[in-house]
């Protein structure tokens, strides 16, 4: 038995079919702010980790809440690693900017 009319394609991962769609909702950035969240502790390392957590994306800039002022001082020197973390872990998802406050964190 053949199925007509319909087209013969390889398997997506379901991962790429979700972003797309997603995307054709108007939800983009909030996928873009789970991956993110997702691959924090892989992109900055556990002690990082356990005491920030991303919180929002804005345009390209990720808000990142940190647990006391001392841990906010530690990151905002650890910027430029935090964000090569990023690109390589989450890629084109990657935000330019960080932009950090004291709050809960990790």
């Amino acid at each position: 038995m053949s199925r007509r009319g319909r087209p013969k394609t390889r398997p997506e991962a379901v991962g790429s079919l979700i972003d797309r769609v997603l995307a054709d909702l108007g939800a983009g950035p909030t996928a873009r702010a789970v991956r993110i969240a997702n691959h924090w502790a892989d992109a900055v390392g556990s002690d990082v980790a356990s005491h920030s957590r991303p919180v929002a994306i804005r345009g390209d800039v990720l808000e990142v809440e940190v647990d006391t002022s001392v841990w906010c001082q530690q990151l905002q020197l650890r910027t430029p690693q935090i964000l090569a973390g990023l690109r390589e872990t989450v890629g084109q998802d990657a935000p330019s900017e960080v932009w950090l406050r004291v709050g809960k964190g990790g």
